[in-house]
């Protein structure tokens, strides 16, 4: 299932780093995104059960200060793109032994936006100079989350 239409994953990108990406790069996007979340839920999931609950709330979630700022900065170029709508999709999830509370499943789209973000940016950290990230920039800046989140 697509998190993201081609145009909007494209005008996501330009607005929030300058850089240009393809359609073919938007399924290595979604899986990326998608892993993340569900990665964020299983550390929800272990804090939910250790505090002796079998729902997982906002507050279980991992969410550090720079993804919260990633979040803030998502929900400002949210308003022109409108793409919320299209990570709303990223709630389906396999059974995580908790259920995931209200507040839960209507923050993760905005986490995923916020994940959303903070890859963008990454690709400029890796490298200042990429207009349009190949493979190779695309694999460091994953594995550079895969180290943090």
């Amino acid at each position: 299932m697509a998190v993201m239409g081609v145009s909007k994953f494209q005008r996501f990108f330009r607005s929030t780093t300058g850089l240009n990406v393809d359609k073919n790069d938007l399924k290595r996007y979604n899986d990326f995104v998608n892993d993340k979340i569900y990665d964020l839920c299983i550390i929800g999931r272990n804090a939910a059960k250790a505090n002796g609950r079998d729902v997982m709330s906002v507050a279980d979630l991992p969410v550090t200060k720079g993804l919260q700022e990633c979040v803030h900065a998502f929900q400002k170029v949210e308003e022109e793109i409108e793409v919320k709508p299209l990570l709303e999709h990223i709630t389906a999830r396999p059974v995580l032994e908790v259920e995931l509370g209200e507040e839960v499943l209507e923050r993760l789209p905005l986490v995923a936006g916020g994940i959303s973000v903070a890859l963008a940016r990454s690709f400029k950290i890796v490298d200042p100079a990429v207009k349009n990230p190949a493979t190779e920039e695309w694999e460091r800046a994953f594995e550079l989350f895969h180290l943090l989140l």
